[in-house]
């Protein structure tokens, strides 16, 4: 008698939604199968197909339904055994039959990702290196119920890039913004880092941020196994976003059926040099290891991978606003800057992650994994400044002024000679930890027709920053300041120039303590994110009324609660009262290597030790409270969410054509609170700052549908409808207020954050268009429409409503203006993705080893918003949205050769970097083409065999990061982080 028991369906496609097994009752599993038996099964869908061929051959069948779903098998008939039989049936599919002894079979996909509650173990691919890669996210993205993309390890330990996050910018639709010179932040669709959220093994990450977005140079990729973007939503997808799901994967030891070592080292050089005492090179090394035990029921994954990277740059920029502001010697109505600056950086970055997984499989109603993660990330780097106000001072530069000016047509100020002024040489220390942990445990059960998910999971993540200031300028002997002349040039698309007449590099000269912009500046941030969930999640076949449409269902449950807290003291650094007339030389044990600042113009500068220098000379005491500027130094956000969804999977027929995909809704409640403080300037002094609590709660019902037609030829189109939300920013729940009463009107009005904000919402529809050639190559066509219902938007507020603050207080009226982030209606928001993914021996023999992989996106949005700080104008584009974003990878593969230059360009747009104190600011951002290499050769035979030897290139052009304000013509930064050379070998055994 046969029996149908499924294991839980969990709620994340990327790792499959449903885990089947087909079995024999325990009578039936005593018995040992015929070894030649009559069998006539007709060609029909795979999962019919299956179950008939375990009744008819006593055979147990595991496997994921995903994996078969639209796949239509042969016909078998004749008198054989039945393994020939499962081949036959099954020939030229992407799925792999591995026996298990006993009567008993496993059938896989061959592809190399995996992940925890997801989706069912993988199995080792027949091709290698860069194919393996393209033919597993091919792999993925074909079987998905959903509109998704992907990336497979080439091999273990080995994605394709260094970074994640630039694997991830080569995907259409994907793109990323370089922080520091490395590609950190991504944004879908054209929506920033804050639509978007990012699993790891399929639940939600803290972030050592502000906010929620994930920075992605925090997780190794040595340590992931596959990373799958999902564009659509799913009902059964817990902690999905608004423009999409990042979910990175490490990998299930039982998907491998041996033993695997594997190790990777890597050396790595900057062009730039050395800078001060930072070096120009370093090196990355990872290991892992992987068993199974038990007869292959218990398996093993360990990694760790560590990092030491040189941190370098070059920059240059320009101080905000542009504005038309007279300035001596400039002529009248001529926009101009306030302000020109040159920064040398150099540091280092130190990071070390592990990876640990359990994955015990004692028998096929019960599998249980326990992951863990948890990586240290230490960033430690001084910028060298030369400094140079373009403004007069009455202390600092009465005589300044412009001898000569150089200005465009459309009157923007574009350099010149300045005289009388004397700018500051800085120095600016910063030291950054960040600590990461995650751990999960899941157990899947099947028991009489049911299959049951449960899934506990905890992540917490922890950030210590602190930033020193010490700021000098030059004085001669008798403490007077000196006065330079300076040539001055900032040309739109070039390196901003500062050609001084004085020395900066003479230390007997160079005095820190009281300066024009005063001795120093420091900020100590403790940053700590907490989140706890778990996750509950049944599946079952559907009543037999309903079985020609959907295959099963799922009903799932997930509770998580987040904690969040920031806290900021900061303060000026001052002299201390031993520093004759407040400044003072420093030290020769202080000073540091003479900085090289050709690259501006500005010869060389002095350097020094500034956290030390800082001891010495200065006092730093860090406060919360010195005054309103500080009413948000100090939050705390908790978040619980409750989510019940029901989601049905299809699986029919429509004549000829196939049709899987799911439908269902999501439920969601979220209940969301603030601590935090308000400053009250009607107050008494030394009290005005007070606590102030608010929060809100609301529920979201999000219906989705996904459809996926199997059209002939190898052709599928699929389509998804849902209702989407993605929370506010964490920063903005939690920030502080200012409130104040009009000394003439005593009206109230108040700035800072809002606890009561709702998410951004929006309802959206995807079509996707996808050709296939077996598992080697497709070429897609996509299109996407978001009407966002409800957007945050900076705003003031004319009829708030201040009754809870003006107890006590004189106000006429408790309405007023309240300047803060707001709900509001939203806008549209279109694109189209076009993709190939092709070998080109399908063209030509000749062409054999070749291939390329390349997409294109074009963005349209009608949503605008304004500048919170009014410093790069209004109107401004979404941030993170590129109109155009390209990706080209063209790679050539044989005979354990390997080569791959890839490309990734995107047009200009509005990005958003941390400014003064740490605050969020906007940017336009120049549009940019980064270029990478990497070629390898791989050992297969001999004693050399599982050698392999790597030279990578990053940012092989030396691209420009470069951002402006309104206009390119009015720069703002321009920067250059160096092109990376990495040399290396990797060995697996």
């Amino acid at each position: 008698m046969l029996s149908s028991k499924y294991f839980l369906r969990p709620v994340s496609f990327a790792a499959t939604l449903l885990c089947a097994s087909l079995s024999l009752t325990q009578t039936a599993m005593a018995q040992s199968a015929p070894q030649i038996i009559a069998i006539e099964i007709p060609s029909q869908s795979a999962e019919q197909a299956l179950k008939k061929f375990a009744e008819v051959t006593k055979f147990q069948l595991i496997f994921a339904p995903e994996i078969v779903r639209g796949l239509v098998t042969k016909p078998v008939s004749g008198t054989m055994s039945p393994r020939d039989a499962l081949n036959r049936m099954l020939e030229g599919s992407m799925v792999t039959i591995v026996d298990t002894g006993n009567n008993a079979a496993t059938l896989r996909l061959k592809i190399a990702a995996s992940q925890v509650g997801d989706k069912n173990d993988t199995d080792v691919v027949t091709v290698t290196g860069i194919r393996k890669g393209v033919e597993g996210a091919i792999s993925v993205k074909k079987i998905s119920d959903n509109i998704v993309e992907a990336i497979a390890a080439e091999d273990i330990g080995k994605l394709p890039d260094v970074s994640i996050a630039e694997s991830l910018a080569r995907l259409p639709g994907l793109s990323a913004q370089r922080v520091a010179g490395r590609a950190q932040t991504i944004s879908i669709r054209g929506l920033s880092p804050d639509f978007s959220t990012t699993l790891l093994n399929g639940r939600e990450q803290v972030s050592i941020g502000d906010n929620r977005s994930v920075e992605f140079d925090q997780y190794p990729s040595e340590l992931m196994s596959g990373v799958t973007i999902y564009k659509t939503s799913d009902a059964g997808l817990v902690g999905q976003g608004l423009s999409g799901t990042i979910d990175m994967q490490t990998i299930r030891p039982l998907s491998l059926k041996e033993r695997t070592i594997s190790v990777n080292a890597r050396g790595e050089n900057n062009s730039l040099g050395t800078i001060a005492d930072a070096k120009s090179s370093g090196k990355r090394l990872s290991a892992s290891y992987i068993d199974q035990f038990a007869d292959g029921t218990l398996g093993v994954a360990l990694g760790y991978a560590h990092l030491d990277s040189p941190i370098l740059s070059q920059q240059n920029a320009m101080y905000l606003p542009w504005s038309t502001t007279s300035r001596p010697g400039v002529a009248t109505g001529v926009t101009s800057p306030s302000g020109i600056v040159s920064t040398a950086r150099g540091g280092a970055n130190s990071r070390d992650g592990v990876m640990a997984t359990l994955e015990w499989r004692p028998s096929s109603t019960w599998t249980s994994v326990l992951d863990a993660y948890a990586s240290k990330f230490v960033q430690t780097q001084t910028d060298h400044v030369l400094e140079l106000p373009l403004t007069a001072s009455a202390a600092y530069a009465p005589a300044f002024k412009y001898l000569a000016t150089n200005v465009t047509s459309d009157n923007v100020l574009t350099g010149g000679t300045v005289s009388g002024t004397s700018p500051l040489v800085r120095g600016i220390f910063a030291n950054r930890e960040d600590t990461i942990k995650s751990v999960g445990w899941n157990n899947k059960f099947k028991f009489d027709g049911w299959s049951l998910l449960a899934d506990l999971n905890f992540s917490k993540a922890q950030r210590d920053e602190k930033t020193l200031e010490s700021n000098a300028m030059l004085r001669d002997a008798a403490g007077k300041l000196l006065s330079d002349t300076f040539n001055v040039n900032w040309a739109a698309g070039t390196n901003p120039m500062i050609k001084p007449s004085l020395n900066y590099a003479d230390p007997s000269k160079l005095f820190i303590g009281t300066t024009r912009f005063g001795a120093g500046y420091g900020t100590v941030t403790h940053v700590e994110d907490e989140l706890q969930g778990f996750k509950l999640v049944a599946n079952t076949s559907v009543p037999d009324s309903l079985a020609g449409f959907f295959s099963d269902v799922d009903l799932g449950f997930n509770y998580s609660s987040r904690t969040k807290n920031k806290s900021q003291p900061s303060g000026s650094i001052t002299a201390q009262s031993s520093m004759t007339g407040g400044t003072s030389l420093i030290s020769s044990d202080l000073l540091g290597n003479a900085v090289d600042m050709s690259f501006s113009g500005s010869g060389s500068i002095a350097s020094w030790n500034v956290p030390n220098t800082t001891a010495k000379y200065m006092n730093f005491s860090p406060s919360t409270n010195a005054g309103s500027f500080q009413a948000g130094s100090i939050w705390e956000v908790n978040e619980q969410i409750t989510a019940a969804f029901v989601k049905a999977n299809i699986d029919t027929q429509w004549n000829s054509v196939r049709i899987r995909g799911n439908t269902g809704v999501q439920v969601q409640t979220t209940e969301q609170s603030s601590s935090t403080r308000v400053w009250d300037s009607t107050a008494a002094a030394g009290k005005n700052f007070k606590p102030f609590s608010d929060g809100d709660s609301y529920t979201d019902v999000l219906p989705s549908l996904n459809v996926v037609m199997g059209l002939p030829d190898d052709q599928i189109l699929r389509m998804g409808v849902a209702k989407q939300i993605a929370r506010p920013r964490i920063d903005q729940l939690g920030s502080g207020s200012t409130f104040a009463l009009s000394p003439s009107t005593l009206i109230p009005s108040g700035s800072g954050g809002n606890a009561k904000l709702l998410p951004w919402r929006a309802n959206s529809i995807d079509v996707s268009f996808e050709k296939y050639f077996a598992k080697k190559a497709y070429i897609s066509a996509a299109a996407f429409y978001k009407s966002l219902t409800s957007y945050i938007y900076q705003i003031t507020q004319t009829d708030h409503d201040f009754s809870s603050l003006i107890a006590g207080t004189n106000a006429s009226s408790p309405i007023g203006n309240y300047t803060s982030p707001f709900n509001g209606e939203g806008g549209k928001l279109s694109g189209v993705e076009l993709t190939a993914s092709i070998p080109l021996n399908m063209a030509s023999e000749i062409l054999d080893g070749f291939g390329i992989i390349a997409s294109t996106s074009v963005t349209n949005s009608s949503i605008k918003i304004q500048d919170p700080n009014s410093s790069i104008g209004s109107n401004l584009p979404l941030p993170g949205m590129s109109k155009n974003v390209y990706s080209l990878t063209a790679y050539y593969e044989k005979e354990g050769f390997s080569a791959r230059l890839s490309e990734r360009k995107r047009s200009d747009f509005i990005g958003e970097i941390t400014g003064f104190g740490a605050a969020r600011t906007l940017r336009y951002v120049k549009g940019e083409s980064v270029v990478d290499m990497q070629i390898g050769y791989n050992f297969t035979q001999d004693q050399l065999k599982g050698l392999g030897l790597i030279l990578q290139v990053n940012n092989l052009t030396n691209a420009a990061y470069q951002t402006y304000s309104g206009t390119p013509d009015k720069i703002v930064d321009f920067a250059k982080y160096g092109r990376t050379v990495l040399m290396g070998a990797n060995y697996k055994f």
